[in-house]
């Protein structure tokens, strides 16, 4: 019988491990970082902006408060609507206007913002940041955040054609955002919205979001 309730003891002990393993690593509590952390979340014009739908319902899954600025190119490929649906927050478009019950400005929004991710990044965007060229509302806001750049706390997810990632000047811009403090995830190899195969497609939303989750982790630990 003793032997009998110390495998029982064991067993449960076994359970109670594999359910901790669990809450540790599965579903939403992975990201417990970033609870309560606020996202801004920058979308241009790439054919990826698709996939920034998914990334900023993934992020507000994970209990981010999540602010969308979008070019003028991105609202061509994906509406505003479908933003403001997946975070219940007001998406950003103009620098010139901004929703009336959100009346926030640009300096306003990088106060707000913990961290700053721009996905996708396209060659044009990369350039602008690179030259400190203010044009919209979302290279106003990239070129006055420095801050959280200085902090590690903008990242960028690059997406285009791959002739243009191979393009000198593309490298060099990216290669002096590096210099300055700017994180960059991906582009990644695979099939392109032109229909080669090369680097230039964006990281999926998931590694974006492990790579969130990982400048979230290095943030808190700096408050402790």
């Amino acid at each position: 019988m003793t032997e009998y309730l110390r495998s029982l003891q064991r067993t449960k002990r076994k359970t109670k491990d594999s359910l901790d393993s669990l809450v540790r690593f599965g579903g939403e509590t992975k990201y417990e970082m970033l609870d309560n952390l606020n996202i801004l979340l920058g979308v241009t014009g790439g054919v990826a902006a698709y996939k920034a739908v998914d990334l900023a319902g993934k992020l507000t899954s994970a209990g981010a408060g999540v602010k969308t600025v979008m070019t003028e190119a991105a609202c061509r490929l994906v509406g505003p609507k479908s933003f403001e649906a997946v975070t219940q927050s007001a998406v950003f478009t103009t620098i010139w206007s901004t929703p009336e019950e959100y009346k926030i400005s640009h300096i306003a929004l990088i106060d707000w913002a913990d961290i700053i991710v721009v996905a996708p990044a396209t060659a044009n965007i990369i350039g602008k940041i690179a030259n400190g060229i203010c044009d919209d509302m979302l290279s106003t806001i990239l070129c006055a955040c420095w801050p959280l750049v200085k902090s590690a706390a903008v990242l960028l997810a690059p997406a285009m054609n791959n002739n243009m990632w191979a393009n000198p000047a593309v490298q060099h811009n990216v290669k002096t955002l590096e210099e300055r403090g700017f994180q960059f995830i991906g582009p990644v190899e695979g099939r392109l919205a032109c229909g080669t195969e090369g680097i230039g497609r964006m990281s999926e939303p998931q590694d974006i979001l492990d790579a969130i989750e990982k400048i979230a982790s290095n943030i808190k630990k700096r408050e402790v």
